[in-house]
């Protein structure tokens, strides 16, 4: 059940959201995560402005003959949210090894989603020996200097934090921006992704990830992303699953051809009429492209 900390935030969205939460203590900050079912682990990393509830779909099916374990960054979802802590992609990468060293997995298969494909790569660069197949959605994990519009925007100081923390327009614009069909969006799912981030205190990490983007030598995460862009290499063996949807306006077809380039063996499922949140405009084609993806390439004992 949910645990005291987290209920009152599940109000409106509980029935899409029924698992147990599990804590993890990094040095004070309390690191959510959802720990469902058993056998081989799928550790899935959610981006920005999600968090573990955007997995649901994929925990309830997946679930029933894996280990997920799907995290909260700190900052988002029941993650606790400190004005002052390092958010960075090193520290968040940082977390999810501890998180990995604490359970001790392995052979992992990583789902990873928006700045989740970042996220897991570096930890899979940390701990390459760990992990087995890849499953990635709409992301990147090696440089661009691409930037929307309507993202540059949320990185000028003091109007950005007045929209992305003050007005909460990031969040409540991807309810619109990043389905294809927004007006499918059920209530309760706009309830879940918007629950964590209901105060200026509780979209730092919202803001923080705008500004983490980076675009230069200058940035203080661009070596990392360096750093995994050039361990990726050691990865062009593994079973890899892209999963794409097509309308999405952030992590456009460029990203997808570039992971083609550098995984030439990956296999690649792209939806037309999917957006950036393709686990809500097509949940049960994707989940039937990762069984598939699961039972070809089984994990060898």
């Amino acid at each position: 059940m949910p645990d005291s900390a987290d209920q009152g935030l599940r109000t409106g969205f509980a029935d899409e959201y029924p698992f147990d939460s599990h804590r993890l203590d990094l040095a004070g900050a309390s690191y959510h995560y959802i720990d469902e079912g058993s056998g081989p682990p799928i550790l899935m990393v959610h981006g920005n402005p999600t968090w573990s509830f955007a997995w649901r779909a994929y925990i309830r099916e997946l679930s029933t003959d894996h280990r997920v374990i799907a995290v909260d960054h700190i900052g988002c979802g029941f993650s606790d949210k400190p004005s002052d802590y390092t958010y960075r992609l090193d520290q968040h990468a940082t977390n999810l090894v501890t998180l990995i060293d604490r359970l001790e997995l392995k052979h992992i298969t990583l789902c990873g989603h928006d700045w989740g494909g970042a996220i897991g790569m570096t930890a899979a660069c940390r701990r390459p020996d760990q992990f087995s197949r890849f499953i990635l959605a709409n992301t990147s994990a090696f440089r661009s200097k691409r930037l929307p519009l309507r993202i540059a925007v949320c990185r000028i100081p003091l109007l950005g934090a007045l929209c992305v923390r003050g007005l909460n327009l990031f969040s409540r614009a991807a309810m619109r921006m990043a389905v294809a069909q927004p007006d499918r969006l059920s209530a309760a799912a706009r309830a879940g992704y918007l629950a964590p981030y209901d105060s200026w205190a509780n979209r730092v990490a919202v803001h923080r990830f705008v500004q983490d983007i980076p675009l230069g030598p200058g940035h203080p995460s661009y070596q990392t992303l360096v750093d995994t862009e050039q361990g990726l290499n050691q990865f062009t063996k593994h079973p890899m699953l892209l999963t794409w949807g097509e309308r999405d306006w952030c992590f456009s077809l460029e990203f997808l051809e570039e992971f083609q380039a550098r995984f030439p063996s990956a296999r690649t499922l792209r939806f037309p009429d999917a957006g950036h949140f393709l686990f809500e405009d097509a949940p049960e084609e994707v989940l039937a492209g990762i069984r598939r993806f699961l039972a070809d390439f089984p994990l060898r004992s």
